[in-house]
């Protein structure tokens, strides 16, 4: 009985937010596009098309949460793990980066211009 209070809870605070985003949008379309541009306004359903399809073409609305679901790690916690690591351990985290490019110097392989 609980689960089911709960999950009804958090689909009615969705559909509650869910409903104040598309009528901010609405209003903030229907108050500068019309005078700026000079569009038409919108009404509620097209401004929640207009969502559907920005959340289809850009993606978002992952609340800083990685695509599989996984917070990625502040910085917080990426200098405390890199204090808890010895020195070895820290040299093969650098040597891990620099073979997937990050940290390697990219201009150091290319050659000098020749200028005419």
């Amino acid at each position: 009985m609980k689960k089911t209070v709960k999950i009804l809870g958090r689909i009615a605070i969705g559909v509650i937010a869910t409903a104040v985003l598309v009528t901010v949008l609405m209003l903030l379309w229907n108050n500068l596009l019309p005078s700026i541009f000079g569009l038409s306004e919108i009404n509620f359903w097209q401004a929640l098309g207009i969502l559907v399809l920005s959340k289809i073409l850009f993606g978002g609305f992952g609340f800083g949460r990685h695509r599989y679901g996984h917070r990625h790690p502040g910085r917080n916690q990426l200098r405390e793990r890199w204090m808890e690591m010895s020195d070895e351990e820290r040299k093969e985290f650098l040597k891990h980066r620099r073979h997937f490019g990050l940290g390697r110097d990219f201009f150091k392989d290319r050659e000098p211009e020749k200028e005419d």
